[in-house]
């Protein structure tokens, strides 16, 4: 294979600096939608969890969330994701979810 059809093919699995891949970022948000989705509403308007809506999360500090997301939050059902997650990534959600989901 030549040495551009090569860099072609890996297209797809390249992202912006400090983003995850294309592919990973599909995978958070499927994450997103689905795992946090089960607690705190499917539309993220708060359920088990609290709301994960832009509005409720302006005035929270993105490295502060991103931590939550990591280490979770002992003696309640918010569980760590550290193992599933990278900060990077843990971050890049919290941002997502800041902007909204549908944006």
């Amino acid at each position: 294979m030549r040495r551009g059809a090569l860099l072609l093919a890996a297209l797809p699995l390249l992202a912006a600096a400090g983003d995850p891949a294309p592919v990973r970022q599909a995978e958070l948000d499927y994450m997103l939608r689905q795992d946090c989705g089960s607690c705190h509403g499917m539309t993220m308007k708060g359920g088990l969890g609290a709301p994960l809506l832009p509005e409720f999360l302006q005035a929270k500090a993105p490295d502060a969330l991103a931590e939550v997301v990591l280490d979770g939050i002992p003696g309640t059902p918010m569980p760590p994701w550290r193992g599933l997650l990278t900060a990077d990534e843990a971050r890049w959600m919290i941002d997502r979810l800041r902007r909204g989901l549908d944006q």
